[in-house]
């Protein structure tokens, strides 16, 4: 069981650390909304992991890929919401008029995102993306002893790797945060929010691309 949660924690690493909408929006959202931005779009992240834990363990997972209807429904909606945030972005990289000075040629957004905003949208992003509910499912039994594959057992594992996945995109939004005088130079806040935006639309339109 030991080798098999170490074999577990290793692959859940690979996947957390490799950038995906996840990061993305955490990076556009720490910059609209600080340090708490990015922490609270992260638990949003973490809370719709979990979610998709406990329907892997309760089997619901199995009902919604069985579904044709359902999966692609929740598929076309998660990528639309992607979309909608990457165009956001976009418009915020392309209105410079609506960021206000703050001395030392520094700009900051003329609106600040508060952080149940921040929850709210992590959690729909995360929710929104029936891959995870197919990668929950797939994953999370290889690492349980055969026979062994209980409720208790499966969530256990989601929920671990919901706390890594929050733990690191947390990690990551201090250091965006820690960057933030830098980063909200008019030309380097301009660049960020314009290949965030990109890369939100990209992931959106691919995710509503994929097969299954």
């Amino acid at each position: 069981m030991g080798s098999l949660f170490l074999a577990f924690l290793g692959v859940s690493i690979v996947v957390i650390v490799t950038p995906g909408p996840d990061t993305a929006i955490t990076i556009r959202n720490t910059l609209l909304g600080g340090r708490a931005g990015g922490v609270f779009t992260a638990l949003g992240i973490a809370a719709g992991q979990t979610v998709w834990a406990v329907a892997t363990s309760a089997g619901m997972v199995a009902i919604l890929v069985a579904s044709e209807p359902l999966f692609l429904a929740v598929k076309y909606a998660g990528a639309l919401y992607l979309v909608y945030l990457g165009i956001q972005a976009l418009r915020e990289a392309m209105a410079p008029s609506q960021a206000a000075a703050v001395g030392n040629g520094l700009v900051q957004p003329s609106f600040r995102l508060r952080p149940p905003v921040a929850f709210r949208q992590g959690l729909i992003s995360d929710l929104g993306n029936p891959k995870m509910a197919v990668f929950f499912a797939s994953l999370l039994p290889q690492f349980l002893p055969p026979g062994q594959a209980s409720f208790s057992a499966l969530l256990l594992l989601g929920v671990v790797f919901a706390a890594m996945t929050f733990a690191w995109l947390a990690f990551y939004a201090a250091v965006i945060a820690k960057a933030g005088d830098f980063l909200r130079r008019p030309a380097i806040r301009r660049a960020v929010e314009g290949v965030t935006g990109v890369l939100l639309i990209g992931l959106g339109m691919r995710i509503a691309a994929e097969q299954r």
